[in-house]
């Protein structure tokens, strides 16, 4: 009906392409327009100026020699102000715009090593759009952005670069929990020592209290009872001591029967023992 009339109709966001008699003659905005056949006009086509998307697929390699798939987005719009340029001078724009893509990702990916090309990605996906914008302005085109979206190497290559990550990070775990034992070990040892250093103190504090206090316990006996030398207090003293002793290892312990020597000269002997025995702590402690 509409070329029955000579009348079209241009949908939003589209601009159509008006020839006479097979040349160019004007740009026609959304409306209706009309076009008078019988004078030889017609439309040649539409051209739409709404934003639309490349993805790319791009296969390459890095300096080290890893082949990577670089996927990349491409955002474009035709300009309504050069039309006639987006309209007739490519053929396939998208085509075209996947060749410079190409030739830009293939001159900049093989100067990076894989991991400096994960960290340089906005720079890669920089240098398509300048590339893009030079040579596709002068056919019509902006470049709107450009995304490099993703960078893909082999799945041999992912899971070694996995492995390599995962032995760092297990030869750093080894390391924390080495220093952790490390410091366990050196605060037990630290503890012992300052234990037995206690110990030790305990012992030779009881030891002195226990000369003192025979020391005091003869010289007291030898005021209070005249004729007794220090050697009989001693003697006794000591004797009653080792006894006292005898008796509470009996009562505590697991055995019934503790031996001890006897005979005449037993206690006398028992009394020289202790006493040797106790002057040489003493001495030991002192020293």
């Amino acid at each position: 009906m509409g070329n029955t009339f000579c009348c079209v109709q241009v949908d939003q966001s589209t601009v159509a392409i008006k020839e006479t008699f097979g040349r160019f003659d004007d740009v026609l905005e959304p409306g209706c327009h009309w076009v008078p056949w019988f004078l030889g006009s017609q439309l040649a086509g539409h051209l739409s100026l709404r934003l639309q998307q490349l993805d790319v697929r791009c296969e390459t390699k890095t300096k080290d020699n890893v082949f990577v798939n670089v996927v990349a987005s491409i955002q474009y719009r035709a300009l309504a102000n050069k039309a006639s340029d987006a309209f007739y001078k490519l053929s396939n724009t998208r085509t075209q715009i996947q060749a410079y893509v190409f030739d830009v990702i293939r001159a900049s990916v093989p100067k990076l090593n894989l991991d400096d090309a994960f960290e340089q990605k906005t720079e890669i996906a920089k240098a398509v759009e300048d590339e893009l914008e030079k040579a596709m302005s002068a056919y019509g085109f902006e470049i709107v952005q450009t995304l490099i979206v993703d960078i893909e190497p082999d799945e041999r290559v992912k899971r070694a670069m996995n492995e390599i990550n995962a032995a760092a990070r297990m030869r750093v775990a080894a390391n924390e929990k080495a220093e952790a034992e490390k410091i366990l070990q050196i605060k037990k040892a630290e503890g012992e020592a300052e234990a037995k250093y206690l110990a030790g103190l305990g012992i030779a504090r009881q030891r002195q209290a226990i000369v003192d206090g025979l020391r005091d316990s003869v010289l007291g006996f030898s005021v209070n009872v005249p004729g007794t030398t220090a050697k009989d207090v001693m003697d006794m003293v000591l004797v009653t001591q080792y006894f006292d002793t005898m008796k509470e290892i009996g009562a505590t312990s697991k055995s019934s029967a503790v031996f001890i020597p006897h005979g005449p000269g037993a206690v006398r002997d028992v009394a020289t023992q202790i006493r040797d025995g106790l002057l040489q702590a003493s001495q030991l402690d002192t020293a």
